[in-house]
């Protein structure tokens, strides 16, 4: 596919701004092959996802941002963020002992479902490095200490590694560990995580048995960026399955991990595809 360029922004909405910005890509020659918008009538405020070919467009595309910026961005009170689909996100796992994701994460990126790169897996256990070599993935460990007193050493290494990678953006593939607010301020609405439904409901170990214990009708999975607010972050995409009496707590988890791959996997695609715009602790989807 030819390159393209992909705008997404947000401002206060007033009148002009899709004829402003769509006559400065046509004007320069831009092909514009995609465009959604959505206004937020309560709070007043006006999102937009445009993408254009920048084959024969006439502005560098070195210098694209530094145009929006002049001319629209101070203009209308715009945030925005510009990425070029020949330039591919670069995604690092991060894993404990559970495999599910991981292994639907890797089978959908060796299918070639998604336009990234995986330069690296990190986790805080031995268990899933056989899994990374089947892979060819570089597999990284750093053990944590029960008691923590060597975490933020860990997660200083770890940022070196994930600088020296190149990495974009982080995926917590049920990694059972709570991320520093370090590390989120280096990766803000860039680390994407999963985890059941059932929080704040059934917190703690083995949810399942507790959701089976109560009875309830149904099971979900819920997927997230992270931020220093424990599993309150902005929701990127959700699921449920109904369930029945006839249910174990072992089909529940086979269930809800099922799920979980799920889920996991529409948040990342949409993340990859740069087709997400967080705004007050929530997200804007674009189709």
């Amino acid at each position: 596919m030819k390159p393209t360029a992909i705008l997404l922004l947000h401002c206060p909405d007033q009148q002009g701004i899709i004829s402003e910005v769509t006559k400065f890509i046509t004007d320069n020659k831009g092909n514009i092959v995609y465009l959604d918008q959505y206004v937020d009538h309560q709070d007043g405020r006006f999102f937009m996802r445009i993408e254009w070919e920048l084959e024969s467009f006439l502005i560098p595309r070195e210098k694209i941002k530094e145009y929006i910026d002049v001319l629209y961005a101070q203009r209308y009170d715009m945030t925005f963020n510009l990425y070029f689909s020949d330039i591919r996100p670069r995604m690092a796992i991060f894993v404990s002992k559970m495999s599910h994701c991981l292994f639907d994460l890797l089978a959908r990126y060796k299918a070639g479902e998604w336009n990234v790169d995986i330069p690296c897996i990190v986790s805080n256990h031995e268990d899933m490095r056989e899994v990374s070599e089947q892979f060819g993935i570089p597999y990284y460990v750093w053990s944590i200490k029960k008691d923590h007193s060597n975490k933020e050493e860990v997660e200083q290494e770890e940022l070196k590694l994930l600088e020296e990678k190149k990495v974009t953006f982080i995926v917590l593939a049920r990694y059972m560990q709570i991320v520093s607010d370090l590390m989120i301020g280096r990766y803000p609405h860039h680390i994407i995580n999963i985890h059941h439904s059932f929080l704040p409901a059934f917190i703690g170990a083995k949810p399942y048995h507790q959701a089976w214990e109560r009875g309830v009708k149904i099971i979900g999975a819920t997927s997230h960026y992270v931020t220093s607010d424990l599993d309150a972050g902005p929701i990127i995409e959700q699921d449920v399955v109904r369930i029945s009496h006839k249910d174990t707590p072992e089909s529940l988890v086979l269930k809800g991990r099922d799920l979980e791959k799920i889920v996991l996997s529409r948040a990342v695609t949409k993340h990859i595809e740069r087709k997400i715009l967080t705004y007050n602790n929530k997200t804007i989807i674009f189709s």
